[in-house]
């Protein structure tokens, strides 16, 4: 028989791994273009180029470390800035794109599907995106 702790702590790991899957999924049904169910670099760079700048309200052409809270942390802000201004532009913000879509493609095949969104490196390139 199953206990009542058991039924608990299923529906606790399940609700837990869900916005997970479901924000990969979204991720995928958003910025999936040719609608493959897949993201390729150019579908993700598009999405970064967008989130960029929504991001950057004072239209200065680039992001400082309160423009980017949550999406990258001052390590590595500093290791993305490579004029060590404290900001990032738009061509520094999709170099660490690439860098994330790299990381997050482990297969090399050039695509991410919803389950390689939702590995580690995956959900750190949402973050960029979102």
């Amino acid at each position: 028989m199953i206990s009542a702790r058991s039924i608990a702590l299923a529906l606790l790991i399940a609700l837990s791994a869900g916005p997970a899957w479901s924000a990969s999924g979204n991720a995928v049904k958003l910025f999936d273009t040719d609608n493959d169910g897949t993201l390729d670099l150019a579908e993700v760079k598009k999405a970064a180029a967008t989130t960029f700048a929504k991001l950057d309200p004072d239209r200065d052409g680039t992001l400082d470390a309160r423009e980017l809270r949550g999406r990258l942390s001052a390590k590595e802000l500093a290791a993305a800035d490579p004029d060590r201004d404290g900001t990032l532009t738009l061509d520094e913000y999709l170099s660490v794109v690439e860098q994330r879509f790299s990381a997050a493609n482990p297969d090399k095949d050039g695509t991410l599907d919803a389950k390689e969104l939702n590995a580690r490196a995956g959900r750190a390139l949402v973050r960029l995106l979102r």
